[in-house]
């Protein structure tokens, strides 16, 4: 790592100017140290000062031994390509494509009469949607694993009803025609936050931890986080404190906590920081926490924002030991929100689990118009939690529904006795936050997916309630704990007779749904094309106040594009020359 002198410690500033000393009379010696040793932080002799040979070639003996102690390290998250011999992390350096997902299969259909009842855990994150855009705009079909189709759906507002009797969610749903099957129906559920002023925000310590090894120097690494956290500081108020940790090879405090009315020095902070060498992140979140109990603020808002492409490869870097970390700390009353950058080597699987273990949110940020998104547009929503451990269940009548599936939230799957378990840990939502569920239904009587039982036993005595196709339940914990609170809405039998007689809402959400599912396998969705996707989307934007519903139809035609193309590149040559 490269960090001018004056942002180290006064016992860092000596160690790292003896080491300058030492690797400026080391000759052509490049003896790589032994297993044990800790990477050492090395700073140039000034800002911006190019690099001495001796210097480059300490960063690559440092780098090439980190990536050779993670390489040797089993388990599904390694994935590296070695430095370049003789150099270490240049700039401009390009990873070979090693991005990471976690491929999670389709939730299965179910019957009702063999089990009525669905649970899942609240998802807030956005990160997947703003992912796939990126690839997509690099002219690249994602990666199934990139694809979460709830991610994709709660990327975008909804007009959904706010609370009205002093609970922290209103609720709406919404029941159509499903557009890719005419034997099934759409089922739409959202809950929505009750919302918050950044004024009215309780006072907030925030930790903002960068990555700033050598595969964030790059043009989507380490200046887009500056840019990025340059616009959270002109949110701050007097009252809110901010520190700033940075790790590499090491992890070192730039900024102290620091009141958000010096912006000034806060920014100048940010501004000098520069990318070089390995990458230890898990020391660098055990510093960001210890910062963030020094400035701990009762009743305040404590969080840590992580901006890093979480290719971890010094120290801890194995993912069940990343998640049980956050899960250990978030008791401290300290969250984790993490921000995604980077292309080429991005880890997203981890950058989801991690803030989902750390009691946080989780967004990719590709531009710096989805950097105002997340930390000004949407600043009370990242920061303010209005209740944690959200879970959701629906009970489905079986007079009125014969099968059904879930449509994405496949890793927040709980069990049926989950549900009233304080000790389950669950999902956490913001203030002003929506959370969509879309269900596919197949009503009773119409052709399903499943053979019908021969010996079937027929279900208890519900004709008294077939007026309701199934009964929504929400419980949540208040962001101070305690007992959990159950909040109960039968969802009724009546639709709308046609597709194009929903809501806007509805039908642009089937719309992401859809090319979520053709992003992958496609299994469910038939015939319907992700033309006819881009129709749907197209007729539903309605009040596009920020435009992604129309920058959403655009992503669609790149799509269909680039599915054109990869297929007419991969049908044989008829006139080729033998």
């Amino acid at each position: 790592m490269s960090l001018p002198l004056h942002f180290l410690r006064p016992a860092a500033q000596g160690f790292a100017a003896g080491l300058l000393l030492a690797i400026a009379g080391c000759g052509g010696s490049s003896t790589p140290p032994s297993e044990t040793d800790s990477p050492a932080v090395v700073a140039p002799p000034a800002q911006n000062a190019p690099k001495t040979e001796a210097l480059v070639r300490s960063e690559t003996v440092m780098a090439g031994t980190a990536m050779a102690k993670r390489s040797a390290r089993p388990g599904p998250l390694v994935a590296f390509a070695p430095v370049p011999a003789g150099e270490a992390y240049p700039q401009g350096y390009q990873d070979e494509q090693r991005e990471q997902y976690q491929a999670l299969a389709d939730n299965p259909i179910h019957s009702v009469a063999e089990a009525p009842l669905s649970t899942f855990s609240a998802d807030v994150d956005t990160g997947a949607y703003a992912n796939v855009r990126r690839l997509l705009n690099q002219g690249r079909l994602p990666p199934e694993g990139a694809v979460q189709l709830e991610e994709m759906v709660n990327y975008f507002p909804y007009d959904y009803a706010l609370p009205t009797d002093g609970s922290p969610f209103g609720v709406t749903t919404e029941l159509a025609p499903s557009p890719w099957n005419p034997h099934t129906r759409l089922l739409r559920i959202g809950i929505k936050a009750s919302d918050r002023a950044v004024t009215e925000l309780a006072p907030a310590n925030l930790v903002f931890l960068v990555d700033v090894s050598g595969s964030m120097d790059r043009r989507e690494g380490l200046p887009l986080v500056k840019s990025t956290l340059k616009l959270l500081v002109d949110q701050l108020r007097e009252q809110d404190r901010v520190s700033l940790v940075v790790y590499a090879g090491e992890s070192l405090v730039v900024l102290e906590p620091t009141s958000g009315r010096e912006k000034a020095k806060i920014r100048t902070a940010i501004d000098q920081l520069t990318a070089g060498g390995s990458t230890a992140g898990a020391s660098g979140i055990e510093l960001a926490y210890q910062m963030a109990q020094q400035a701990f603020i009762p009743k305040g808002i404590n969080r840590i924002l992580l901006a890093t492409d979480g290719d971890f490869n010094v120290g801890i870097s194995d993912f069940d030991s990343l998640k049980q970390m956050a899960v250990d700390k978030r008791k401290t009353g300290v969250s984790l929100t993490t921000l995604g950058f980077g292309v080429d080597n991005y880890n997203e699987h981890l950058m989801e689990q991690l803030a989902d273990a750390g009691d946080g949110n989780y967004a990719y940020i590709d531009n710096l118009r989805e950097a105002r998104k997340v930390l000004v547009d949407q600043l009370g929503s990242t920061l303010a939690v209005v209740a944690k451990n959200v879970k959701l269940q629906v009970e489905f009548n079986p007079a009125q529904v014969s099968e059904y599936r879930l449509l994405g939230y496949e890793n927040r799957a709980l069990k049926r006795e989950d549900f009233s378990n304080d000790k389950v840990d669950a999902g956490e939502v913001g203030a002003g936050h929506t959370v969509t569920a879309l269900y596919e239904i197949v009503p009773k009587g119409e052709k399903g997916w499943l053979e019908p039982l021969r010996y079937g036993k027929p279900g208890a005595d519900v004709s008294a309630k077939n007026g309701e196709m199934a009964m929504l339940r929400v419980r949540y914990q208040s962001p101070e704990g305690g007992n959990s609170r159950l909040i109960e809405r039968p969802i009724l039998k009546g639709e709308t007779g046609k597709l194009s007689a929903a809501s806007d809402d509805l039908r642009f959400a089937a719309a992401v749904a859809a090319f979520s599912q053709q992003l992958k396998d496609g299994r469910y969705t038939g015939d319907f094309s992700l033309k006819d996707t881009e129709a749907l989307a197209r007729g539903a934007r309605g009040d596009d106040q920020f435009g992604l519903r129309g920058e959403f139809v655009q992503l669609v035609e790149l799509a269909q594009s680039l599915r054109a193309s990869t297929a007419s590149n991969q049908q044989p040559n008829d006139n080729r020359i033998e």
